[in-house]
């Protein structure tokens, strides 16, 4: 709510005289100005002037608005907004309203429209009247309301609020020069403010251009209450006489807003603190109107690591740019409700229901939010992993068949493939690069490793020999036909028969096998790579050498001359993605 401090008080009183078709909430305020020429006030005390139509609403109904507009993408900091409009509105029970704010017509555009649609919807922000729904309060876009918009400015002009200003650009441009130099805040002058109906007149037959300015109380404060800032107040002897229809008959964002939260019923107006200065003129003009006051939550930026604003040059900012790189509307939801939110508990994993019922608009945070991408990676790696089981293999199996690593979707390699993978995967998109290296045998480039170099002299030859020799007397396939329990019992006759066991055994057997010294689970990653070997699912441009293939290239290694020489068969056997 807002109040006027400061303001002397005149006795003449002009209340609308035209009903407003939505429920007033109960609020008190005045407002009062003079001029030379003549003195106005209004006054709004309850809502027992305004005849209450007929209508289901409840006079305290919560009712909230996201309010894009629709000249770009729907960047995270807007999704945020209406992230938390959503959710004090559902948390509330009430309505969450979705306007399109599209009065800048040279940028705006259907393309975007429907983008920022579809981001909220890919997010679960579902909305209660907008675009595509309807409602009793449309149309939804500001570019359908033009004739609202000039019923209440002939309305404002007539009570006196409000008065025709024919200066020209190169007038107002003179008085700014002029304030600069006074080192004063560049307000209009008030030159129309006190012309007589004859100069209007006489201008009008001309056909001067106009605009609509309204007029500012020269002396007093606007205070308000911020659901998360406090109290706020301005001194209105810095504002100055503003416009709120231009020249060409196009209303100006500030009396838009205004008219259209009034006439909507928005009973809480969330939204960024860039939009906070726009509050003394908002605030203004509902006095005028003797519409009521909403309460304002202005919620802070999201800024970069470097603290400065969060933009393009930070990289990905938009909605569309995170779903196209893989991340899950789950986690893009959690992780922005954490922006500035939290519900006192050092619990970070939430789901949209849970979101709901937690959420409180007393514990938004009044201080800039910091996007870390890496904390968003790894928020996408919690809510991927929590999927059901099901609907994680179907989506890592498609994104595998897309990548062209596998020739089908489904099927039991797949389902034990992302079983054993999945703790490597935060994004979709991970699940190539960990097939891939799964399917991968790099194995000279291994063994020439600082890492592998003591692995190689810890006499790898010979295991390999024997490892040969099992495979070829067909003791191997038979353990890998087996299963975990034929591996199990295969190498523990194997171990002892080299004199080895724990890393000495295992090490070798996986670098030999995979090609590789680190990885997932050995075991499953060596039965499913002899399974990957028979079912035909990879796709020859995996670059998959089967398990056939590895155990040629181990026959081919020059063991002895290994360190002195890379040998010529690096470039078939070195297979990485």
């Amino acid at each position: 709510m807002a109040t006027l401090i400061g303001v002397p008080w005149t006795r003449i009183r002009c209340f609308p005289n035209t009903t407003h078709s939505f429920i007033r909430r109960s609020s008190s305020y005045i407002l009062s100005f003079s001029t030379n020429r003549r003195s106005f006030g209004v006054f709004a005390s309850s809502s027992s002037d305004v005849k209450l139509p007929e209508k289901k609403d409840k006079v305290d109904e919560v009712r909230v608005r996201f309010a894009p507009s629709p000249t770009g993408n729907l960047h995270v900091g807007g999704a945020r907004t209406a992230l938390f409009n959503y959710l004090f509105a559902r948390s509330k029970g009430g309505k969450f309203v979705l306007r399109i704010e599209d009065t800048d017509l040279e940028r705006s555009t259907k393309e975007s429209e429907n983008a920022v649609l579809q981001d909220l919807s890919w997010l679960g922000i579902d909305w209660d009247e907008g675009p595509g729904i309807g409602g009793d309060y449309g149309p939804y876009r500001q570019s359908e309301r033009n004739d609202l918009y000039k019923k209440f400015a002939e309305q404002l002009l007539n009570s006196g609020h409000v008065y025709r200003c024919f200066c020209s650009n190169e007038e107002l441009e003179k008085m700014k020069e002029i304030a600069k130099l006074k080192q004063l805040p560049p307000v209009y002058t008030g030159k129309w403010a006190t012309a007589t109906d004859d100069e209007v007149q006489e201008e009008l037959a001309k056909g001067t251009p106009y605009t609509y300015r309204f007029r500012v109380p020269k002396v007093g404060n606007l205070k308000i209450v911020d659901l998360i800032r406090g109290e706020v107040s301005w001194g209105l002897n810095t504002l100055g006489d503003f416009v709120i229809m231009r020249s060409n008959g196009q209303p100006v964002y500030n009396f838009c807003v205004t008219v259209d939260d009034a006439t909507m019923a928005i009973s809480h107006v969330i939204r960024a603190e860039e939009h906070l200065p726009n509050t003394l003129r908002q605030a203004l003009i509902y006095q005028a109107l003797g519409f009521p006051m909403p309460h304002f939550a202005h919620v802070s930026l999201i800024l970069a690591p470097d603290r400065s604003k969060l933009s393009k040059r930070h990289g990905a900012t938009s909605v569309g740019q995170y779903k196209e790189m893989g991340y899950l509307p789950e986690a893009m939801v959690n992780y922005l409700a954490l922006l500035g939110w939290g519900d006192g508990t050092e619990n970070e994993f939430f789901t949209l229901q849970k979101l709901v019922e937690a959420f409180t608009i007393d514990r938004v945070n009044k201080s800039g939010a910091i996007f870390d991408s890496t904390k968003l990676r790894w928020m996408n790696g919690q809510h991927l992993r929590a999927l059901p089981a099901e609907d994680l293999i179907k989506l890592v199996g498609e994104r595998w068949k897309v990548a062209g690593l596998l020739t089908e979707s489904e099927g039991m390699f797949i389902r034990e493939a992302v079983e054993l993978l999945k703790d490597g995967i935060d994004l979709v998109t991970d699940a190539d690069k960990a097939l891939s290296n799964l399917l991968s045998y790099p194995l000279y480039s291994t063994l020439s490793s600082p890492e592998g170099k003591p692995v190689l002299e810890d006499k790898l030859y010979e295991v390999a020999t024997y490892l040969l020799s099992s495979y070829d007397n067909g003791e191997l396939t038979l353990a890998f036909e087996e299963g975990p329990d034929g591996w199990k019992k295969w190498a523990k006759s194997f171990g002892k028969s080299q004199k080895r066991k724990g890393k000495s055994l295992f090490m070798p057997l996986r670098l030999l096998l995979t090609g590789k010294l680190h990885g997932p689970d050995m075991v499953s990653s060596i039965l499913l790579l002899y399974k990957a070997g028979k079912n035909g699912l990879i796709a020859p441009q995996a670059g998959f050498l089967t398990l056939d293939e590895r155990f040629k290239i181990l026959r081919e290694v020059d063991w002895e001359g290994f360190n002195k020489d890379q040998p010529p068969l690096e470039s078939a056997a070195v297979v990485s993605h």
